[in-house]
């Protein structure tokens, strides 16, 4: 019986109601986890890039923002969440409970995969991957954020779990759309159409996986025609390109990518029970096996030395898979193992949804996040109520969030002036006597319990990632002139504002400066 007939034949007795049950599960889950966030203000790209983009498609009907730097990003998740907004009104609960539904689907769709990967193995290993995402700090914290990468995250799965059934145009069609929420997805459809091409018996399938490529091109070609560069500015294309691939940078993230999936979090417990299987069983030898490693490896190499942030959510479309691994080399062991192995990593991932580490990291990555914001929300409360007649100085993305109500923070605009960072290269340029007010805030997650108290890595930072201390108290006082009036601490993070202080006038009273 032809390979098409098998798949449709294993599938015809699950009944759609099947499906909708464990949709409606775990969709319960996860917008029951997340209820004390659904209205938490946007966070750094998400104010700084993806939401502007969206409102000008909703607003306009602009495809290439101008709220926003323009850049290689397709308009696939704004425009998604363009027309959410359209139908039911824009607000940030509506923006975190779409991105949660697309988090549901990537739950869903990933069970689906990992049935397909794991039949035939013992116990219910299509559970433990369902569990692990959730448990996942970081799939926790993108799964409602309105960025572009958990859905990258959907349509990969998607496009992999279509492939394997051998329903190659609607495969495709998922591969279009995973362009479409980020360029970079074009890694997918060139390892699948290149895998069917050097195949002789799907060698004609092969042909659906150039629509991608043709859709993405169509974006470059309007990007290109609006911006007068092919990837939108040339400091993103810098950035994410030239700056990415200085060989020291590349190969440290390349590390650093190992240390993420298979060490952090506990997942050392599952990386050894995969290097077990891989070594003592043939477990991963089947095809699928085999495509799924070749697309995980190439993708980690390819946000290695692609994206100047270094950003762990740049991982997300491999987790799903690792996990899937994981439990299908936990199949293969006894059950005492299997059951330790689980849990072990469970509480590791619950652990670094609370616990930060001793080196510097995006705060998107865990709770962090929600620190972040809050101190950022009680600061520009106080602001807000604040009655300053010259401008508030102080680095993106606060200069956002006090410039525009839309993100959640203020009531009201206010007049921000931006600088790039608070290194001491950076405020020291600036003319004290135009500085009344100064917000300063920690960019970087750095304790004294940390790395960067060890000068052989500030250095190190300083050379290869233009790392620099931020200015001190003390230096803001002498640098401008300025009193600390309020400071905000939140597990180890901390926001300050700082003000010139009052004169006395000629009568010996006091007034602001």
């Amino acid at each position: 019986m032809p390979v098409r007939e098998r798949s449709h034949e294993r599938n015809a007795g699950v009944r759609p109601a099947t499906y909708l049950i464990f949709f409606a599960s775990f969709a319960l889950i996860v917008y029951l986890t997340h209820a004390p966030y659904l209205n938490l203000p946007y966070f750094w790209d998400e104010l700084g890039q993806f939401v502007p983009a969206a409102l000008d498609i909703y607003h306009e009907g602009a495809w290439v923002p101008h709220s926003a730097v323009p850049n290689a990003h397709p308009p696939g998740v704004m425009a998604y969440l363009a027309l959410v907004w359209w139908l039911f009104g824009y607000s940030i609960i509506g923006t975190r409970a779409a991105m949660l539904l697309l988090a549901t689907l990537t739950i869903l769709v990933t069970f689906l995969l990992a049935i397909h990967l794991c039949r035939g193995l013992r116990g219910a290993p299509a559970f433990a991957p369902v569990l692990l995402l959730m448990l996942d700090p970081l799939f926790y914290m993108q799964g409602m954020m309105a960025q572009l990468d958990m859905p990258a995250m959907l349509f990969t799965i998607l496009a992999l779990l279509l492939f394997f059934e051998e329903r190659h145009k609607f495969a495709a069609l998922a591969c279009t759309a995973l362009v479409l929420a980020k360029e970079t997805g074009a890694l997918l459809p060139l390892i699948l159409g290149a895998t069917l091409l050097f195949d002789r018996t799907r060698a004609k399938s092969a042909a659906y996986y150039v629509v991608p490529f043709l859709v993405l091109a169509v974006w470059f070609f309007a990007l290109w025609r609006a911006t007068g560069h092919l990837f939108g500015d040339a400091g993103f294309t810098h950035y994410n390109l030239g700056y990415a691939l200085h060989p020291v940078r590349a190969a440290l993230c390349l590390i650093r990518r190992f240390y993420y999936l298979f060490i952090a979090d506990f997942r050392w417990v599952g990386a050894i029970a995969i290097w077990l299987a891989w070594r003592k069983t043939a477990v991963f030898a089947s095809r699928a096996w085999k495509i799924t490693c070749s697309f995980f490896a190439a993708h980690v190499v390819m946000v290695s030395v692609l994206g100047g942030a270094e950003l762990e959510r740049y991982l997300l479309p491999a987790l799903p898979l690792l996990y899937i691994a994981m439990a299908a080399a936990w199949s293969e062991s006894r059950r005492l193992f299997r059951h330790v192995g689980l849990a072990l990593v469970s509480a590791g991932l619950i652990l670094g949804l609370f616990l930060n580490p001793p080196y510097p990291f995006p705060f998107e990555n865990n709770l962090a996040m929600v620190d972040f914001i809050e101190l950022h929300r009680d600061a520009t409360e106080f602001l807000e109520k604040s009655e300053h007649s010259r401008p508030i100085y102080t680095a993106w993305p606060l200069t956002a969030a006090l410039r525009n109500p839309v993100f959640g923070y203020v009531s009201r605009p206010l007049t921000a002036t931006e600088t790039s960072d608070f290194r001491r290269s950076t405020l020291a340029a600036l003319d004290p006597s135009s500085v009344g007010v100064l917000v300063v805030y920690s960019r970087t997650w750095e304790p004294d319990w940390g790395v960067l108290q060890i000068p052989f890595i500030t250095k190190f930072l300083g050379r290869f990632y233009e790392y620099e201390p931020q200015m001190t108290a003390e230096q803001i006082e002498q640098r401008f002139g300025l009193s600390q009036i309020r400071r905000w601490t939140q597990r180890g993070q901390w926001i300050e504002v700082y003000e010139r202080p009052p004169v006395r006038n000629q009568s010996g009273g006091l007034q602001k400066p």
